[in-house]
């Protein structure tokens, strides 16, 4: 995982080889004869080194934890024995059922790659491999898993580094729901959820180290994956590159606040919060839901008419039964006007 600071500079190239196309294929050659004279070499030291130390090397050594695999460089990690290929890098989204497998693991309280404060309180979350986390695109979205005792629904907190497409790394907690954990590994089926039922508004949190000249911010509580995130500055929008922790990223900062944030997800839900400020560390609820109404806020209950008595007259001698005027019918506009209190319809969740 990366902490937000700045690379170092690139360092400069190679100098340029011979301006004849001969001089080219000398000067290539000669660099494959030296990188594969460096690999020989490398090889013949891990030779010796194994040889000194004078024991037999473990058919199936157990694999490096997942901090030492995280903190490999990337040339590094994927040469690793038994690393997946490369692919196309995607978070899951549109509902549709995917099948692989499931292992398990504990965070102990941290709240993953993702940069979340804390581990969820339900301790229901899930690790995806490089391919699924997708740099950090994949952050805050749920997955529904199925498995031999049934389904559970788990938020997408963390990077599986060793993890390949399909392989789903479960919390204990949630492993225990689908399957008895003596097995280790089952086979699953996973669907990502599209408008998952929210907890409340959206969150937002300024990562420490922010400033009015460095702004990076963490979104929480949007329920389905993010797209986009900008900062409305000087009366326009400002996007912020999301990182691969999470947070979404104005290097040369977005002045000292308060904030106008705007939220987009994948599947084109819109949310605006204003009234952000600058308190580095400190997690901020919002007003702006990401879909959906607030479930706390009651519907208007229509007024029913009242009954109008029923006038009658009397005279010493008779006694005439008046006739019984019809009930008054409510003004045309009354129903539109109700309507345009209520408040809007609810967006089916998941």
């Amino acid at each position: 995982m990366t902490d937000g600071t700045a690379p170092h500079p690139p360092t400069a190239g190679d100098p340029p080889g011979s301006a004849d196309p001969d001089g080219r294929r000398r000067a290539a050659t000669r660099r494959r004869r030296l990188a594969a004279a460096g690999l020989v070499t490398v090889a013949a030291a891990v030779a010796v080194t194994l040889a000194v130390r004078g024991g037999a090397a473990p058919a199936c050594a157990a694999p490096p934890p997942r901090a030492a695999v995280a903190a490999l460089p990337p040339a590094a990690a994927a040469l690793r024995p038994g690393a997946a290929l490369p692919v196309a890098a995607a978070p899951p989204v549109g509902g549709a059922t995917r099948s692989g497998k499931a292992t398990f693991y504990d965070s102990e309280g941290a709240g993953g790659n993702c940069s979340r404060p804390a581990a969820p309180a339900d301790r229901m979350y899930v690790a995806l491999g490089p391919g699924e986390y997708a740099s950090g695109a994949s952050c805050g979205g749920f997955l529904d898993v199925t498995g031999p005792r049934g389904t559970v629904r788990v938020l997408v907190m963390d990077q599986c580094p060793e993890c390949a497409p399909g392989h789903l790394d479960l919390s204990a907690e949630a492993f225990a729901r689908i399957a008895d954990p003596v097995q280790g590994v089952v086979k699953v089926s996973y669907r990502a959820v599209v408008n998952p039922r929210l907890p409340g508004p959206l969150t937002f949190r300024t990562k420490e180290g922010s400033s009015q000249w460095w702004f990076a911010v963490l979104v929480g509580d949007h329920g389905n994956p993010l797209r986009s995130v900008e900062v409305r500055q000087n009366g326009s929008w400002r996007a912020a590159q999301r990182q691969d922790y999470n947070y979404w990223l104005i290097a040369s900062g977005a002045g000292p606040g308060p904030y106008e944030i705007r939220v987009t997800d994948v599947y084109g839900h819109r949310a605006t919060a204003g009234g952000i400020r600058m308190l580095p560390g400190q997690v901020q609820r919002s007003k702006a839901r990401m879909y959906g109404a607030d479930p706390a806020t009651p519907r208007p209950t229509p007024k029913k008419p009242t009954p109008t008595p029923r006038p009658q007259t009397s005279s010493p001698s008779t006694r005439t039964q008046q006739p019984t005027p019809a009930a008054p019918t409510p003004a045309a506009t009354e129903p539109l006007v109700q309507a345009a209190a209520a408040p809007p319809a609810r967006v089916p969740c998941s």
